[in-house]
């Protein structure tokens, strides 16, 4: 893929190089657009937007990896999204088809960069229009057992029934047990779900699944992880939403409710690669520079600041090097202390050297039908299930979770009378699972879906693998050393690491975005410490769910 040619509006002498065109580097780069007369120049080492938050297209058919769900109690994020791609305002094609009655709005307030006024139009119809948010329905369950189990784990009579008085007894004298006797000090992950659901219901539903995830047990993983992702979730919580949801009053008010529990998100038409296509389209418009397949091999400093870059054509080969005012980092922390060119201290060394990271392999399926019946009292196109994602926690297979594309947007899907999924794995680089070759890898994964009665082989029509590398930062190795690496490249006032892998966070996408945010704030306002960056996603309110 060429790289773009930016044109329009002029820029002063002031640059901006930003590492990686995910979320945050594009967010970084919108911000300084809007906001500053600094100019931002993106390197990108793939040749596509948006990071994991992409969009692939397969025979026009779209895939999104790893599954995102626009929702942020934040409202800036909330409104960035929107002025980027306004809300329906006409009901989408499977909204018509099954009757569904919702209140859209009539009309958008949307403004340009660089201005303050905002601008009213006709919201969209996104059966004629594509540059739209769609509202959908959020269903996520767990198959288990053979049977399905509301996500996050739901005080209902089809848990109870599904888990047996027995079960149900044990799990219910375990979380007393954990109420009155908690484990003093949560060191790992283990201890994390212990304390908030009892013993018996972190076997019965969490440790295979989280351990099938990262490939290491639980008691290995910083608790972390969980303060970060499901911070506000416990069987306290679950409880008293059952409560809530018995009552007559369901308004569901999504600023007061725990992310997890969202009954329903937003998503752009076809899917969030498209959010972050339209931003880069606009961060080129307004003079902004995108270069595809460009990898940083080196970086030098002078005193405080990083003063070059160099930067490897990935194509061609060839190196140049390139000097800014500031820069953005959004690459694995591991890559970037790697690419030092400067003495760094051994034990920031040591440290980066020793940080995991978890890869991502998706199977896209086409088929004709699934095995899988719907049950439940939500309608969908052809009846099938009507989840978003399946949480597979079948002991017996490696399959992580299920996405049903259909479901996050009729757009997504070419043919709506065929069926299109995603099929999540969770590998390391080299081991056995990414080893194997992408026709033996398809072949596993039909395999495995049979095996738990989901597909009929004779069904599937067409097929596609994907990897994604480093799609998930653990909490394990050495990052409760973190800081050391943390301390060191603070120091260096123009430099700021951003997003999920710049981080070292399993940062959803609003949290990432509000990381460039207030880094571009920061420089505005002429804010030497980074600690209001870092402490982005630190407090007790969670934000986005994916």
């Amino acid at each position: 893929m060429c790289d773009h040619v930016n044109f329009g509006v002029l820029m002063s002498d002031k640059e901006a190089i930003i590492i990686g065109a995910g979320p945050a580097g594009l967010t970084a780069a919108y911000e300084l657009l809007d906001k500053t007369d600094i100019k931002p120049i993106i390197y990108e080492t793939s040749d596509k937007i948006g990071g994991i938050s992409k969009t692939i297209e397969f025979k026009g058919n779209r895939i999104d990896i790893g599954g995102h769900r626009f929702f942020s109690k934040n409202k800036e994020i909330m409104d960035w999204w929107f002025n980027i791609l306004p809300l329906q305002g006409k009901p989408a094609v499977d909204e018509k088809i099954l009757h569904r009655n919702m209140d859209y709005p009539k009309e958008y307030s949307q403004r340009n960069l660089k201005s303050k006024e905002y601008q009213n139009f006709p919201s969209p119809d996104p059966d004629i229009q594509d540059k739209v948010m769609l509202t959908r329905d959020r269903l996520s369950r767990i198959f288990f057992l053979a049977k399905f189990f509301d996500y996050p784990v739901t005080l209902n009579m089809n848990t109870l029934k599904n888990l047996g008085f027995l079960r149900i007894m044990h799990i219910g004298f375990s979380y007393l047990k954990s109420m009155i006797i908690p484990i003093k000090e949560e060191i790992t992950l283990e201890d994390f779900f212990i304390n908030r659901f009892g013993c018996e219901l972190y076997k019965t539903f969490f440790k295979d699944y989280t351990e099938k995830v990262w490939g290491i047990p639980c008691n290995e993983i910083g608790a972390d992880w969980g303060h970060q992702r499901i911070k506000g979730l416990s069987m306290k919580e679950t409880i008293l939403n059952a409560i809530k949801n018995s009552s007559k009053n369901k308004k569901n008010n999504m600023e007061n409710v725990e992310t997890s529990l969202i009954s329903k998100f937003y998503y752009p038409k076809y899917g969030p690669g498209q959010m972050w296509e339209e931003v880069a389209n606009i961060i080129v418009e307004h003079g902004g520079e995108i270069h595809y397949n460009k990898k940083i091999v080196g970086i030098k400093t002078r005193n405080s600041t990083i003063s070059e870059i160099e930067v490897n054509n990935e194509s061609t080969g060839e190196k140049i090097h390139k000097k800014a005012d500031y820069f953005f980092s959004t690459m694995p922390v591991k890559d970037l202390i790697k690419s030092w060119e400067d003495d760094i201290p051994d034990n920031v060394k040591k440290t980066a050297e020793n940080l995991q990271y978890r890869d991502f392999i998706t199977v896209g399926l086409l088929s004709n039908k699934l095995i899988l019946s719907n049950y439940t009292k939500k309608t969908s196109i052809n009846n099938i299930v009507p989840d978003n994602w399946i949480y597979i926690q079948e002991r017996e297979v490696k399959l992580g979770r299920l996405q049903i594309f259909n479901n996050w947007s009729p757009y997504m899907v070419k043919d709506p009378e065929k069926i299109w999924i995603g099929l999540e794995y969770f590998a390391n680089e080299g081991d056995e699972l990414w080893s194997m070759n992408d026709n033996d890898f398809i072949d596993f994964a039909i395999n495995e879906l049979k095996s738990i009665n989901v597909i009929d082989k004779k069904e599937v029509l067409d097929s596609v693998l994907i990897r994604e590398k480093k799609a998930y930062p653990a909490y394990f190795g050495s990052y409760d050393d973190f800081d050391i690496i943390r301390d060191f490249t603070d120091k260096f006032e123009n430099l700021f690491l951003v997003g999920r892998n710049g981080m070292h966070r399993y940062n959803n996408m609003d949290h990432s975005m509000l990381s460039a945010i207030v880094s571009v704030e920061n420089i505005i306002n002429n804010v030497k410490t980074k600690d209001n960056i870092w402490n982005i996603n630190s407090e007790k309110k969670y934000h986005e769910s994916s």
